[in-house]
């Protein structure tokens, strides 16, 4: 009897070592796989690429935003490149197969989003994308479901109460000078860049902060300083809902409700155009106007219930911002996620290590 069994040899075959290209590949593919989940459902790098926000956030300002705040959404198209929004770098063409598509869900968050966040979302006219796939968009948010706003005179207002602006937003400014030219190193050292002349008469029209705006009347060669806007009744056919009758401006706006979910609206010839794309392209029903009143899903309503809560979205640039004003309401459906701080700057005008705004760093976003 041989009583060496323990010396017996594992008789299973050994596993094969793994190559080297293996092993990087095994450890690409986890990362990519950990950064998808990470980016896809708790938080995300993103960048300022135009002014519409500005002073508040500049142009080359490096954000991260966070999902876990309003409750992140799960993927509406999950065959998509990692790391690709829409298009995919240097080709060009499309990122993501959209033949399977998934319903929409998001998880539960931490908060609901609240009057002046600064919120991440999908730009909801791009119809011709998936809802997750549209554009984003960095905006604040100025009313929340069932808020009425209102602008008059450049001024807003929510629910009756006047809003105050943000510290940093600007606006245009009517600057009128002896015609003697502006110096562009004196206000270049004051961070003002937009403006331009609109008459031989030295009148300018400039996009200042309230602060600058007052710092702006000191010098030698300005005669006054005052707010430009556009007059109540002037009709600009760009604004949202794109009704004459209204007269709407971007400075004389409304009022107007924004929809809640659960909220049950009178509908008529008067506020269709208001709610038409809510109810036929973000909530899917069909909507006819006929003779004898208007028919959604084939039945005869004067009035509809919302199924999903609405935003209003302003940019703190008022007059250089692309928000609400001109396309109307946000869906909840198309919510990224909250703007939480700055993690990097880049002014793409300075010089060597003067590129990088070392003081907005870190820098939290209110």
């Amino acid at each position: 009897m041989n009583w060496k069994f323990w010396n017996k040899k594992n008789t299973k075959a050994a596993k094969p070592k793994k190559s080297a290209t293996r092993e990087w590949f095994d450890a690409l593919l986890f990362a990519v796989i950990a950064a998808t989940i990470i980016r896809g459902l708790f938080i995300e790098a993103f960048t300022i690429p135009t002014p519409s926000m500005e002073r508040s956030l500049l142009v080359g300002d490096f954000l991260f935003v966070s999902k876990v705040n309003y409750g992140a959404r799960t993927p509406i198209t999950p065959i998509a490149f990692p790391f690709a929004h829409h298009t995919m770098p240097i080709i060009g063409t499309k990122s993501y197969l959209d033949f399977i598509q998934l319903p929409y869900f998001r998880l539960p968050g931490f908060q609901k989003i609240k009057r002046h966040d600064v919120v991440v979302f999908n730009y909801p006219m791009e119809d011709f994308r998936p809802i997750d796939k549209q554009e984003n968009y960095i905006k604040r948010c100025i009313a929340i479901a069932g808020d009425t706003i209102q602008l008059k005179n450049m001024s807003v207002s929510v629910n009756g109460v006047a809003e105050e602006l943000p510290v940093e937003s600007q606006t245009n400014y009517l600057v009128k000078t002896d015609g003697t030219a502006f110096n562009d190193k004196a206000l270049m050292a004051l961070d003002i860049y937009e403006y331009g002349r609109v008459s031989e008469d030295g009148d300018y029209i400039f996009t200042l902060t309230k602060a600058n705006a007052e710092k702006l009347q000191y010098f030698a060669n300005v005669r006054s300083v005052s707010p430009a806007f556009r007059e109540h009744g002037q009709y600009a056919d760009y604004v949202f809902p794109y009704d004459p009758k209204l007269g709407w401006n971007e400075d004389n706006f409304g009022p107007l409700v924004v929809p809640a979910k659960g909220m049950t609206m009178n509908i008529n010839s008067t506020n269709l155009g208001l709610y038409k794309r809510v109810i036929t392209v973000y909530e899917g029903n069909t909507l006819e106007e006929k003779v004898d009143g208007i028919y959604i899903n084939g039945q005869k309503s004067d009035t509809y219930t919302f199924k999903m809560d609405y935003y209003f979205m302003m940019g703190d640039n008022r007059h250089n911002s692309l928000d609400s004003r001109f396309w109307g309401f946000v869906p909840e459906n198309r919510i990224v996620g909250k703007a939480l701080f700055i993690w990097m700057s880049w002014d793409t005008n300075g010089t060597f290590l003067n590129k990088i705004r070392w003081s907005r760093i870190f820098n939290g976003i209110n």
